[in-house]
């Protein structure tokens, strides 16, 4: 990007108000529920989320596939009707005042919905007159955004045409022509390589300076560490914990020890479980991972255990207290490598 700012609107600026007077958050979900019933039984996508986003906070929402995070973040934009509870998003009303909540945000997906053949100036154009901006106002953002996000060389190429990180910024770009309150991002640096995933850091870096409040799902760990003041950690459709990540990691940072034996030591795991400050013991075949707050002494544990069951230790790893090991501990999955560069987990 160039070195000018962002242009962001804060909430309440240049469209008459961000909703009602009074409260600070963006976002408010109270309660909120999602209950989807197939042929085969109902499925509770969603059981009682309780979300606060304050103005001009990077927030991020983390949890496994199938934890509900697309699911909440479809009743905030209100592309999903709420079975219960009730959110608010830049003060109206998902369910009743769906239109002011959709005029006041900006969302982008995890994939590519540029029209290819179009110019890049026309994606951003139309997206503009989309939203209900006049042909000349819609223009003239767009000549701004492009200035902002180094993409002005690129102006009449078709879409088709850009690099990874030149479609990543222009699908960005697009979510601010109308320059939202809130803009959610869904997994904005899904399938891209390290270097244009640490630009794109800057770029959004950049947006929250200049007052953009952001809500951002990722399946990069880092990224959320990188970015957000605070995140939630969601599973089964309830949220684990909410807070910054130091304070969740000093709350649930456990380290996690991961032993891998010649053989199964089926004794070893039953061991360690009777030893104080363990929380979690799991164990695959020739691997036992444990999951405690009194890391010490542990290894030579490890091997007077194994050696009872004829087991030699051949390697074991420690994962000091980080949001994956506090991932780890609040919902007892591990974020693995997946495909095209996700991380998912299991």
């Amino acid at each position: 990007m160039s070195g000018q700012a962002v242009e962001v609107r804060r909430a309440g600026h240049e469209s008459g108000g961000g909703g009602p007077a009074g409260g600070t958050a963006a976002i408010e979900a109270r309660g909120l529920r999602k209950t989807y019933t197939p042929p085969s039984g109902e499925v509770h996508a969603v059981q009682g989320v309780d979300l606060e986003v304050g103005r001009g906070e990077f927030f991020g929402l983390l949890g496994p596939n199938g934890a509900g995070k697309s699911t909440t973040i479809g009743m905030l934009t209100t592309l999903v009707t709420p079975t219960g509870g009730s959110a608010r998003v830049s003060g109206f009303d998902v369910a009743r005042d769906p239109l002011e909540v959709k005029r006041r945000i900006g969302v982008m997906g995890q994939f590519n919905t540029l029209d290819r053949e179009l110019s890049v100036i026309d994606n951003l154009e139309f997206r503009g007159r989309y939203v209900g901006m006049s042909r000349a106002a819609a223009r003239a953002r767009a000549e701004h955004l492009l200035e902002q996000f180094d993409l002005a060389d690129r102006r009449d190429a078709e879409a088709a045409q850009l690099s990874g990180g030149q479609m990543r910024r222009m699908m960005i770009a697009r979510t601010l022509i109308n320059r939202p309150e809130v803009l959610f991002l869904d997994e904005p640096t899904a399938g891209i390589d390290p270097q244009t995933r640490i630009n794109l850091w800057g770029v959004l870096r950049e947006m929250h300076a200049s007052g953009q409040t952001v809500l951002l799902t990722t399946h990069h760990l880092d990224e959320a560490e990188a970015l957000c003041e605070r995140v939630a950690i969601i599973d089964k459709g309830v949220v684990l914990a909410c807070d910054s990540v130091e304070a969740l990691k000093k709350a649930h940072g456990d380290t996690v020890i991961t032993a891998t034996y010649d053989v199964e030591p089926p004794g070893v795991p039953e061991a360690l479980r009777r030893r104080e400050g363990v929380r979690a013991v799991t164990a695959t075949g020739g691997q036992v991972r444990v999951v405690t707050t009194r890391p010490e002494g542990l290894l030579r544990e490890l091997i007077d255990a194994g050696a009872a069951d004829g087991a030699d230790l051949l390697d074991i790893t420690t994962l000091r207290p980080s949001l994956e090991s506090v991932f780890l501990a609040l919902t007892g999955r591990e974020y693995r490598n997946d495909h095209a560069g996700h991380r998912s987990a299991r």
